[in-house]
């Protein structure tokens, strides 16, 4: 399944973007799941994110000869949440990347708990880092892939301290399984799997 790995990228051709907060106080909140599902991936093709450009962290990914002469950058915005599109934009300008190639993983809390939604497109549900990058990327046709972070308990419950809360035992366990299957995922991704394949095999 993985590409051979090479310390240097070519031409980026995707962007692979992971979301959440910055800072210790945020790692392990419902609202870092995908940043911690990106460091899951980086770990798994020998990367790490630390190069600091777009405001994010980021990192490229070479495939080996054998998956074309193209690569990946992998990002992490350190904007906070809410401002994520600023930089995914600047990426995607700056490496000329349509909107069809910027996959972009974040935290569901309309879903259950390791449970993941991948969309070609569509509203943000809410998530107001899918928000921010449809608003900067005039438009909401970039992939994604939703990681249910659990459900708030009842409706009355604050969303803003729902996402930003801690999980529970068995909700860090169910979340941190599926983070196996974003990376399947993502690398189906990378080797130009339809988003449509995706979908059918994860969702």
């Amino acid at each position: 399944m993985f590409w051979n790995r090479n310390k240097t990228a070519g031409n980026i051709k995707y962007i692979i973007a992971g979301l959440g907060n910055p800072g210790e106080k945020y790692l392990f909140t419902r609202h870092n799941a995908g940043f911690r599902a990106l460091d899951y991936i980086s770990e798994k093709y020998g990367l790490k994110i630390n190069n600091m450009k777009f405001k994010s962290f980021c990192a490229k990914y070479a495939p080996g000869k054998d998956a074309g002469n193209f690569g990946a950058l992998f990002m992490k915005p350190q904007t906070y949440m809410n401002l994520s599109g600023e930089a995914v934009a600047a990426a995607a300008r700056f490496y000329k990347i349509p909107p069809e190639r910027i996959l972009v993983i974040s935290d569901d809390i309309n879903l259950p708990a390791g449970k993941l939604r991948i969309r070609k497109g569509g509203s943000d549900g809410g998530q107001k880092g899918l928000r921010s990058i449809a608003e900067h990327l005039s438009g909401e046709d970039f992939p994604r892939i939703r990681i249910g972070v659990g459900q708030k308990p009842n409706p009355e419950y604050d969303a803003v301290d729902w996402v930003l809360s801690k999980f529970s035992k068995d909700d860090e366990k169910a979340v941190f399984e599926a983070f196996s299957k974003v990376f399947e995922c993502v690398d189906m991704f990378l080797r130009e799997f339809s988003v449509e394949t995706i979908q059918n095999k994860y969702n």
